[in-house]
């Protein structure tokens, strides 16, 4: 979905970020700003700052910095689309519609103008939403159904809080919510959700039989697909909806929505692998725990939950195939971790699984359980070197080159280094020896101390990039010619130039001083970080600063800078060799 870059400055300037952030997190006024602690990063001391007047916020602790669509996408995990979705609902503004492309035929649908069996994503919503409903309706009705829930242990409560329903035996239940079922319009929309099958003979049937039904919500709260457990013996035990326009398994985590924020408050996401698992977690008070959809931990799961947390537990059944499960999650967390983050891997006791373990034993024997789970790094070393003697040279090799691959995907600097020297000692080698075999190459020497530079005086360019991003208007003043004159390779100058021709470009800014922040309009550009950097200075900025004085000055500098350039290049020339106009400048640069 393309949304027109008009409409995404229109919401910015209509949106309040500090209302968009105060419903999330709690913000405390603080002069002409507001500030939190960052909900980011873990911290005491609010660093995290939010302007008003600007439209941004930056903390000064984790370096998070963006407005209010950035703002939902960090701290929700919603996409981009999602994020704009969520922030125009809140004010009331409705999202254009995508318009063709001149000379392109439309690809939003394979369906004619006149077909009446064309349907959209929000008919998806909808029929899923009644389908929601009257699975709910039919647990309520089916003693089997609730008898098997009771076997579980889980409470009515428990069940209503997290929507489970039943399918029943029937081949087409849903004809009774659907009296069109066998409408072309309908069934399209039914088979486009996943709700139902199309068999060879051309008769179609609901997917869902005789199950548990358990609603999968998307990040945004809408529910988008099911996953169904048998009710007594069966295969498969649990059946999850296709994938659909609106559903992708291997993007979507079970209760993530939900837990949102006990993960937050906890500091900590437990990974599980059934639904029933984060159901009865739950009803015992452990909020924090999510599942993946029938599929292995992917490296985009990891991602979307460190989003969340700096702390991930994987929990697993202590069998055979939990074990399989944890080295697959092992091998695509690698990638994945920086330092600061903590992956961590849980194995049950053998025969049990959290739903078990929790009814039998209690949210103090599983919290405990938690706290002694094993690092990633320990559990690395231990799937690697369980089977081998390390005593003996041909298995210290084998770890070594089974282990090399894994450790060349490892992004945390800290971390690696760390691994590198528990495997130099398990293995009785020396560690510069370790590093060639494992062709790693440190960025930096630790033995080396750097010297700390002495700070440098604020550049002119800087200070110009300061006050024009802070007061737009000041652009009306600036000398152009002075500016394009310059001939600096340096990061700040660049950035500069790029903004001047962007104001120059779009005038009405400059004259109408918009509120907003300039960066809105550099979001995707190699400009972006050092724009963010210095926007975030001018968050300290108080009323006393003379913007007038500080502008002007700068342009002194400027020109200063240009004239003892000019001087130096007129100087470098030979006398004799100076046409009498050169002669002439040099003088006058000499007089000021």
């Amino acid at each position: 979905m393309i949304i027109p870059p008009s409409f995404i400055h229109d919401l910015l300037n209509r949106v309040n970020i500090v209302d968009t952030i105060d419903r999330h997190v709690s913000l405390k006024k603080a002069g002409a700003n507001y500030t939190a602690c960052c909900p980011f990063h873990s911290e005491k001391t609010p660093s995290f700052t939010v302007s008003p007047v600007k439209q941004f916020y930056h903390c000064f602790g984790c370096g998070a910095h963006g407005n209010a669509i950035n703002f939902l996408m960090e701290y929700s995990g919603y996409n981009f689309v999602e994020a704009v979705q969520q922030l125009a609902a809140s004010i009331g503004m409705s999202i254009p519609e995508p318009q063709p492309i001149p000379g392109k035929t439309p690809r939003l649908t394979n369906a004619k103008p006149d077909d009446t069996t064309a349907c959209t994503t929000q008919d998806i919503y909808e029929i899923i939403r009644i389908a929601t409903q009257f699975y709910r309706e039919q647990l309520k009705q089916s003693q089997r159904a609730i008898d098997y829930l009771k076997e579980r242990n889980l409470t009515g409560q428990t069940a209503v809080r997290f929507a489970i329903g039943y399918a029943p035996k029937e081949w087409q239940n849903l004809a009774a919510i659907f009296p069109d079922y066998n409408a072309e319009k309908t069934k399209n929309i039914l088979i486009r959700a996943g709700l139902i099958i199309i068999h060879d003979n051309g008769k179609h049937y609901d997917r869902f039989r005789d199950r548990i039904m358990f609603p999968i919500l998307n990040q945004t709260g809408q529910i988008v697909a099911f996953g169904g457990r048998i009710v007594d013996h069966g295969e498969p035990k649990y059946l999850n909806s296709p994938e659909t326009d609106i559903f992708v398994k291997g993007h979507e985590i079970y209760n993530l929505f939900s837990a949102r924020k006990a993960i937050r408050d906890a500091k900590c996401v437990v990974v599980v692998e059934g639904y029933m698992d984060v159901v009865a977690l739950s009803q015992y008070g452990i909020d924090y725990s999510v599942a993946t959809l029938g599929t292995a931990v992917t490296d985009f799961h990891i991602q979307k939950l460190l989003r969340y947390s700096d702390k991930i537990v994987f929990c697993f059944d202590g069998d055979n195939a939990g074990k399989k499960a944890a080295k697959r999650a092992l091998e695509n967390s690698l990638a994945q971790l920086s330092d600061g983050k903590t992956i961590q891997f849980l194995f049950l006791p053998e025969n049990e699984d959290p739903d078990s373990f929790i009814h039998q034993y209690g949210k103090n024997a599983f919290e405990q359980l938690i706290t002694q789970s094993l690092p990633l790094s320990e559990f690395l070393l231990t799937v690697f070197s369980q089977e081998l003697n390390l005593h003996h040279n041909e298995d210290r090799a084998k770890f070594i080159h089974d282990i090399k691959p894994l450790l060349k995907n490892i992004n945390a600097p800290a971390l690696s280094i760390m691994l590198l020297k528990r495997i130099a000692q398990m293995c009785d080698m020396d560690l510069h020896d370790l590093e060639i075999l494992m062709e790693i190459k440190r960025k930096t020497s630790l033995n080396v101390q750097k010297s700390i530079p002495r700070k440098q005086p604020i550049s002119p360019y800087r200070w110009l990039l300061l006050i024009l991003l802070h007061k737009p208007r000041y652009f009306n003043n600036l000398d152009n010619e002075l500016i394009l004159q310059c001939n600096d390779n340096s990061e700040e100058f660049t950035t500069l130039k790029i903004l001047v021709e962007f104001l120059n470009k779009h005038p009405d800014i400059a004259i109408n001083s918009t509120t907003s922040s300039l960066l809105n309009h550099f979001q995707e550009t190699s400009s972006k970080t050092l724009l963010e950097t210095i926007e975030s200075e001018t968050l300290e900025w108080n009323d006393d600063l003379d913007l007038d004085a500080e502008f002007y000055g700068a342009l002194r500098m400027l020109a200063d800078i240009q004239r003892k350039k000019r001087m130096t290049e007129l100087h470098s020339k030979p006398l004799k060799l100076l046409t009498e106009e050169e002669k002439r400048e040099l003088q006058r640069l000499s007089m000021h």
